[in-house]
């Protein structure tokens, strides 16, 4: 079993992500891309639907945003909208931090999002 785990470290990749599009890149010249990040499959297709959950819930709390009567009666909007988001992108931030090269790992380390020495 820790060889299989082994190998499945060994045949990582780089690629390219761009969080605020919600893209992985193979290809760096194709797109513009904030992080690099090396995974496996599996570590790949984590993230993979990490971006997508995090997709589906932001469409869906945009949706709610502009279809529920209690907007506007004093409720923060903006706390409404953020909700649910905030702890995605904060998971798939520790993601990025885990996979992602040096500069990947200290540009998410001073970003603000983790307590100093929760990234360990």
């Amino acid at each position: 079993m820790a060889n299989e785990h082994e190998a499945s470290k060994n045949d990582r990749k780089p690629y390219y992500v761009s969080v605020q599009a919600g893209s992985i890149l193979e290809d760096p010249t194709v797109a513009a891309y904030e992080l690099a990040i090396t995974a496996n499959e599996e570590e790949l297709n984590r993230l993979q639907e990490l971006f997508e959950e995090y997709s589906s819930m932001d469409e869906k709390q945009i949706t709610d945003y502009w279809t529920n009567p209690i907007i506007g009666a004093g409720v923060d909007n903006d706390l409404i909208l953020n909700a649910g988001t905030d702890g995605l992108l904060v998971d798939i931030y520790r993601l990025l931090y885990e996979l992602g090269t040096e500069e990947t790992k200290h540009h998410v380390a001073t970003m603000g999002l983790f307590r100093e020495g929760s990234l360990q």
